[in-house]
């Protein structure tokens, strides 16, 4: 408590329920009006701060402020404050309440300190995490508090970047939105609803420096630009160079599809087939092997004139299976009869 005993007179401490507990009143001094800022010392009423307990225990007196833990125990402070009259002319405010710098904050129910160490904890270790390890540190919060003090902290200022990258996302059905990124660090600096060209003129106008623009090929985006950035470069970014250049060949093959045909050559009547034996050794393989001891079977026996499911009760087989080696008058048939057709026919 070093950064504000000056303010404050400790009237009591003392261990209860497993924590350090510290009752303590401000000092008689002048405090300055937050809206005028003229000081006063003239004494409206006291009132104890019902300030948010962070320990679990339930004995914690609802007026105590969670401050940091000393020796492995949460210190509380029951802290006794003024309000004040304001006694400068011209000011609208007839009384306020004296806040002590370091120790308590307009509506807030921790220490600065322990406010800081929660956010911190929320920032580096997010939800989960962030509360296990103020679970260890005598401050107990849930997950969903961790998060929901992370959700309040400010965005840092975002610098300009020198190269900007301009794209919209589709929020859902026809509405779309924009998204500034910045192009080095790739991370997200602006976000708003539409893809108009005034919002985007706008933003670089009170955002100067930008001296390259990657943007997709939207005419929208390109004269927001221009007016907002006239000498940045505009450039089109990856993707949509490499879907504008795959759009072009389909559709320059889609053209020309009648040509294909002609552009394949011819085969020679004169040479003989290539690898003639091939199949034979490349089929010699254990399913090959598996078919034709079925084939083999199945023709001992339905070539004596037995009926297909006599066949197949003999063979334990499926009926289906007899029938379609049965069909087949050889193996290589047999193959072939069930090859899928070519998909293209020129």
């Amino acid at each position: 408590m070093s950064p504000h005993l000056d303010a404050v007179r400790v009237e009591r401490v003392w261990v209860s329920g497993g924590a350090v507990r510290i009752a303590a009143c401000t000092r008689e001094l002048t405090v300055a009006c937050p809206d005028c800022g003229c000081g006063s010392a003239r004494i409206h009423s006291r009132y104890d701060r019902t300030l948010t307990d962070a320990d679990a225990d339930a004995d914690a007196d609802a007026d105590a402020d969670a401050d940091a833990d000393a020796g492995g125990r949460p210190v509380l402070i029951g802290l006794s404050v003024r309000r004040l009259f304001c006694d400068g002319p011209g000011c609208d405010r007839r009384t306020f309440a004296e806040q002590v710098e370091g120790l308590t904050v307009r509506y807030q129910r921790r220490s600065p300190l322990l406010q800081h160490l929660v956010e911190m904890a929320g920032v580096l270790l997010a939800g989960r995490g962030g509360a296990r390890l103020l679970q260890i540190l005598k401050v107990p919060l849930s997950r969903t508090s961790v998060l929901f003090h992370l959700m309040r902290l400010p965005l840092p200022p975002a610098a300009t970047p020198r190269v900007l990258g301009v794209d919209d996302f589709a929020l859902y059905a026809d509405v779309f939105g924009t998204l500034l990124v910045d192009a080095y660090t790739r991370l997200p600096i602006e976000l708003w609803a539409g893809r108009d060209a005034e919002q985007s003129a706008a933003w670089l106008r009170t955002h100067p420096g930008v001296e390259a623009v990657c943007r997709n090929g939207s005419l929208v985006y390109r004269q927001g630009i221009t007016d907002g950035a006239p000498d940045a470069v505009q450039v089109s970014d990856r993707f949509h160079l490499w879907q504008g250049l795959s759009k072009r060949v389909g559709d320059t093959a889609s053209a020309h599809r009648v040509c294909l045909p002609a552009a394949v050559p011819e085969p020679d009547p004169a040479s003989p087939p290539a690898n003639r034996a091939g199949p034979s050794h490349q089929a010699d393989t254990p399913a090959r092997r598996h078919a034709k001891r079925l084939f083999e079977a199945v023709h001992a026996v339905t070539d004596t004139g037995c009926s297909l499911s006599a066949a197949a009760r003999e063979l334990g087989l499926n009926r289906r299976t007899v029938a379609k080696y049965a069909r087949a008058a050889t193996l290589a048939g047999l193959r072939t009869a069930h090859q899928a057709p070519p998909t293209y026919q020129p």
